[in-house]
């Protein structure tokens, strides 16, 4: 409810809006979006105590947060999840750096189905992303198409100490600005 509530405030802010006027719109999967004709796009994600959000103009957007923790089946999971290269790029990491590794391709993966507005719809073992931490975050390919790939734009985003997150668009790379932590109460002051 907290993260519905500050993604009201924030399209205000942008909208130039009261956030009880705004209105969604939802995919055919359930993404929301704002009216036809509005060129502002945004997309959220909240795990554990964090919420993200991501603005952009003219391209979908889909962004992913996961606070990185122990998984006691990690190679069963990554087996099931992921395309079977992913799969195996994680177990040949060092066991220290895997959970951290896990959780970069999942964060990718969910932004860029967030971005299609396909969700879960979209098979995550049908696309593959780099994983391997401290390497860049890339679309390596989609449905086995490098070409497709190299349409996508993936950011790892670092919004806390133990937490992965990423953001994904289809366009060619744009400038980021993050913005700092805030908390509930201090979102409320700038309304």
């Amino acid at each position: 409810m907290l993260a519905r509530g500050a993604l009201r405030v924030l399209l205000g802010r942008y909208l130039n809006t009261a956030p009880g006027d705004i209105e969604f719109v939802y995919g055919s999967k359930g993404k929301p979006a704002l009216p036809v004709g509005n060129r502002l796009q945004f997309n959220a994600s909240h795990s554990g105590d964090l919420a993200l959000f991501a603005f952009t103009l003219d391209c979908e957007i889909g962004v992913d947060v996961e606070p990185i923790r122990p998984m006691l089946d990690i190679e069963n999971v990554a087996k099931r999840f992921f395309c079977a290269e992913e799969a195996e790029e994680l177990m040949s990491l060092p066991a220290g750096q895997r959970e951290h590794g896990f959780f970069l391709c999942w964060t990718r993966k969910e932004a860029y189905i967030k971005a299609t507005g396909d969700g879960l719809a979209t098979p995550l073992d049908a696309f593959r992303v780099t994983l391997r931490p401290g390497a860049p975050a890339v679309m390596v390919h989609v449905q086995e198409d490098h070409i497709a790939a190299q349409a996508w734009t993936l950011h790892d985003l670092t919004p806390a100490p133990g937490y992965a997150a990423a953001l994904a668009y289809r366009d060619s790379p744009r400038p980021l600005k993050t913005f700092p932590f805030f908390n509930p109460k201090q979102l409320l002051d700038i309304m």
